[in-house]
């Protein structure tokens, strides 16, 4: 007899339950647990590597030696961490405050109001309010909530499935995704004269204003009674070209840098951007795809605005770029289209995770 699919819960459920410790799914392998430590503590640390905080401000500027001196920064964070704080960014305080009072405001409706926008990924239909659903090999699941819906570009917008609460959460969230695909516009520039190639290449090579598509996903992070036990994003790369993220100023984002998990500061007015495995496979490895998760607190909750610029699924095939390749540089990728890259990593993944399981 097949097996009925459970509902998959809200953790915003289970965390104002008042349940002391949490279900079995959410309680992270063993040899996890050993790194999980208290976020508030992890973030005060200041000894070994921090990540670099980038600030734009002369990444136009008319004088030739000081933006050189601005490209070259981003572009040495770009490869030796994958990830940076950048400010100076060109968006506005105003509107970037806006967009998470927008965000905080339609996770403070009621789990009921949320629902009438509930994504049904089992058939096929993504966008909307979720939840992870179990890995079928592990079972496994984190201590999160989120919408997801694709803001940029405008003609490829489902505004249907958008929030009407809060009444200004379309425009806002519209205007922030415009700026912002111009800001990935700037990145992937400088990023692409940092290989050596002409200013608009990256761009092209992920799809062009057309075809690069902006999606949002806005993750809660519920109060966790265990934190030292749950994760809210499990360690993984991001499949983007570029990914930037907001949040409200309470720690959670870890990255794996040299054997140890750094935790990120709370930096104001900031943008943290990740370069993704697509741009790491573009360049053949010169920028790197750096594996993160993110922490859980029983103190606060926390919020993150995470936009992922993707190439489209199937029109572009990725593969490092015949210019950053060599004879002493061989191809470290093969060639796959976006799609094949993510199913790649999933199998991947259920593969490890099956392996383990065996080796118990």
């Amino acid at each position: 007899m097949a097996m009925l699919t459970s509902v998959v819960p809200r953790v915003e459920i289970l965390s104002s339950s008042g349940i002391q410790s949490i279900p079995k799914e959410y309680v992270r392998p063993k040899e996890e647990l050993t790194s999980i430590g208290n976020i508030f503590e992890e973030e005060k640390k200041n000894e070994g590597a921090q990540v670099p905080t980038i600030d734009l401000k002369e990444i136009d500027c008319g004088d030739n030696e000081v933006r050189e001196k601005c490209r070259e920064e981003l572009i040495r964070a770009a490869k030796e961490w994958g990830v940076m704080h950048l400010v100076n960014h060109g968006i506005s305080d105003d509107l970037i405050d806006r967009v998470k009072k927008a965000g905080e405001a339609f996770f403070n409706l009621s789990v009921e109001e949320k629902e009438s926008y509930a994504n049904d990924q089992a058939s096929g239909k993504i966008q909307g309010y979720g939840s992870k659903l179990a890995n079928n090999a592990s079972g496994q699941l984190e201590w999160e909530d989120y919408f997801f819906h694709l803001i940029f570009p405008q003609d490829k917008r489902d505004l249907s499935i958008w929030p009407k609460t809060p009444n200004d959460y379309i425009e806002v969230t519209c205007e922030y995704a415009r700026l912002l695909r111009g800001l990935a516009t700037k990145i992937l520039s400088v990023l692409s004269l940092g290989l050596g190639l002409e200013e608009e290449r990256l761009e092209k090579e992920v799809g062009g204003l057309e075809e690069l598509l902006l999606q949002m996903k806005i993750n809660y992070y519920p109060k966790c009674p265990q934190p030292e036990l749950a994760l809210g994003v499990e360690a993984h790369t991001d499949v983007s070209a570029l990914t930037f993220i907001l949040h409200n100023m309470v720690p959670g984002l870890q990255l794996f840098k040299e054997g140890r998990w750094v935790t990120a500061k709370c930096v104001p007015n900031s943008i943290i951007m990740h370069v993704g495995d697509t741009v790491e496979i573009l360049s053949n490895g010169k920028y790197k795809s750096i594996l993160h998760r993110g922490l859980v607190n029983k103190e606060k909750v926390r919020i993150s605005w995470a936009v992922f610029c993707e190439p489209p699924k199937e029109k572009i095939i990725l593969k490092p770029l015949p210019e950053v390749v060599s004879e002493s540089e061989p191809a470290l990728f093969p060639p796959r289209t976006f799609s094949q890259h993510i199913q790649h990593k999933l199998f991947r993944k259920t593969q490890d995770i099956a392996a383990a399981q065996i080796s118990k």
